[in-house]
């Protein structure tokens, strides 16, 4: 069985407006001076891109008979049938046909998802959403760790 693991990063685009929010601070900073203003272009930047990053680092993986997506930690023996969402059914799932109880590693700049039903009776959740850049290999991975389970 090959184990399933993906990181959900920021895309490049985000990268460049954590220079951008860089520069806007030394700007902010130009009237103190050259130092301030270094300081504020260094900081700035420094600071948008600990939080891109912290945004991108949300990991799903199959392992270990779970499920883990985010701070979640799901056994795969009380998930149902996954579904595989193109780009707009994951933005059906995603805005009117979303319910509050679902559990949802959401990324908007990522266009595809994955949908799994949570077949647990005392679990209120009824499905968990994962945007995933490759839902199909995700489904597959959990379909090969329901079936090698004894």
């Amino acid at each position: 069985m090959q184990p399933y693991e993906e990181r959900l990063t920021a895309p490049r685009t985000w990268w460049l407006v954590s220079v951008l929010v860089g520069a806007a601070m030394a700007l902010i900073l130009l009237p103190f001076g050259a130092l301030p203003l270094l300081g504020g272009l260094v900081g700035g930047t420094a600071a948008a891109a600990v939080v891109t990053s912290a945004y991108g680092s949300a990991r799903i993986r199959v392992v270990a008979g779970s499920l883990v997506a985010g701070d979640a930690k799901i056994p795969v023996s009380a998930l149902g049938e996954a579904e595989v969402l193109n780009g707009e059914e994951a933005r059906a799932w995603r805005t009117h046909k979303a319910d509050p109880r679902a559990f949802m590693l959401l990324r908007a700049y990522i266009p595809t998802a994955l949908r799994v039903e949570i077949t647990d009776p005392s679990d209120p959740t009824p499905y968990v959403y994962l945007s995933t850049r490759n839902p199909e290999a995700l489904a597959a991975a959990l379909d090969a760790v329901r079936e090698s389970a004894p």
